[in-house]
């Protein structure tokens, strides 16, 4: 048959203790109903949140309630300051191109405006002829011709002198051919004749002559 032990009563002295003496509880001994346990060291207080441990009573960090980090700051402001530098120059390209637009305006009214006053006496002189037109008709003739030849002079002050010459070798970057004849007068390849004269030389021509030349046997 099984011996189970002995629970110790508390109230019951040891005999082995000194007359007495009153044995103290042991912890493994059950409670007696209605007795109120002492704390114990391993528990948390009453009140505290579950899991709290011993830094809960401690304030808040240093991140907790501050606002964004300094290298934070820093990099918003650049972001700032790059963004007013780039409308700062978007602006000033604007402005830039604006007046470059009424400059180049300027420039075009100007330029009109000079080569109209240089075409001025050419039509005085036009006027003049039409007004003696009842006059003697030789003397119209003249006075025609001198103002074509002031018109021409006009035209090469303007950059674009006249070309009309015969008896040149052809050249395609100044004339263009309206017709070959047979000339034996003329070595092949000359200009015989100019049916239209050109005016200016490379990148400033108006336009090239129309000539004539003489063809090869």
């Amino acid at each position: 048959m099984p011996i189970h032990p002995r629970q110790s009563d508390p109230a019951v002295p040891d005999p082995a203790a000194p007359e007495g003496a009153v044995r103290p509880p042991d912890p493994a001994d059950p409670a007696p109903e209605g007795a109120v346990l002492p704390p114990r060291g391993d528990l948390p207080p009453a009140g505290s949140p579950a899991g709290a441990g011993p830094d809960t009573d401690k304030g808040p960090g240093p991140d907790a309630a501050g606002g964004p980090a300094p290298a934070e700051d820093d990099h918003a402001a650049e972001l700032r300051e790059l963004e007013d530098r780039w409308r700062r120059a978007l602006a000033d390209l604007d402005n830039l191109r604006k007046r470059h637009a009424r400059e180049l305006e300027r420039e075009r009214a100007a330029e009109r405006s000079r080569t109209a006053a240089a075409f001025l006496p050419v039509l005085d002189n036009l006027e003049l002829a039409l007004t003696h037109a009842g006059a003697d008709p030789d003397a119209i003739v003249e006075g025609v011709r001198a103002v074509r030849d002031q018109a021409v002079n006009v035209v090469a002050l303007l950059g674009y002198p006249r070309h009309a010459e015969t008896g040149v070798a052809f050249d395609p970057a100044k004339h263009e051919v309206v017709g070959v004849v047979q000339d034996s007068d003329a070595p092949p390849g000359t200009v015989v004749e100019v049916l239209r004269p050109g005016y200016g030389d490379g990148q400033l021509q108006l336009r090239p002559a129309a000539v004539t030349v003489a063809k090869r046997e």
